[in-house]
């Protein structure tokens, strides 16, 4: 009876473990390798199967009290169920953006993680006040200061060439156009980390079938 159990939880992670990597770019053995580093950061604070946003803060900062608007943003694009923790297949599905496999499609339509991490009132367009309020996030976190002179240049210079359309906002099909002759700005839409990642945990890709 007991062999039974345990063979069916096998088979029940094992199709997990395919459902996902047929939902992402990653493979079968990067998504064992991911639960490795999902189970570090979810139990380095308590003893929990699912990421809280104080476990998120404190494996950036090693501090829980340090408060970052920039982490908690990201922290709220990773909740994709909205529910205050993130699970394992929210955290795979966050990550796949970021996949060097990723199409640069994926990586910058609305439903993406770089589109929604400028639209931070959800309204489906980036607006000046939203670029400014992420000027200003990372600007207090990295202990730097610009004149309001320069973030209102960098503001319409980024909305001069982005606003074809001319009506103060950028929409998806703007921002396609932007990141397709402004490459770089998916340059940290890509973790090159995420292809060593069974290298990085050979032990645990040698141990299959063990998530969840």
């Amino acid at each position: 009876m007991g062999c039974a159990c345990m063979k069916q939880r096998r088979r029940t992670r094992h199709d997990k473990t395919s459902v996902l990597a047929s939902q992402t770019c990653f493979s079968k053995p990067e998504i064992e390798a991911l639960h490795d580093l999902y189970k570090k950061v979810s139990s380095c604070l308590r003893n929990e199967d699912t990421i809280s946003r104080e476990d998120f803060q404190f494996c950036l900062f090693k501090d829980t009290r340090r408060r970052s608007l920039s982490a908690d943003r990201v922290f709220r694009l990773f909740d994709l169920r909205n529910d205050g923790v993130i699970d394992f297949e929210e955290f795979v599905k966050s990550l796949n953006s970021f996949h060097p496999n990723a199409p640069q499609r994926d990586k910058a339509t609305c439903t993406n993680f770089a589109f929604r991490l400028y639209d931070t009132r959800h309204t489906g367009f980036i607006e000046p006040g939203e670029v400014r309020d992420l000027i200003m996030d990372l600007l207090e976190e990295s202990n730097l200061i610009l004149t309001e002179n320069a973030i209102d240049s960098i503001i319409d210079k980024t909305f001069e060439e982005a606003d074809f359309k001319r009506d103060g906002r950028i929409d998806v099909e703007e921002w396609e156009v932007l990141v397709a002759s402004n490459p770089s700005l998916l340059k940290n839409m890509t973790i090159p980390y995420l292809r060593d990642v069974p290298m990085v945990f050979p032990s645990f890709v040698h141990k299959p079938n063990m998530y969840l």
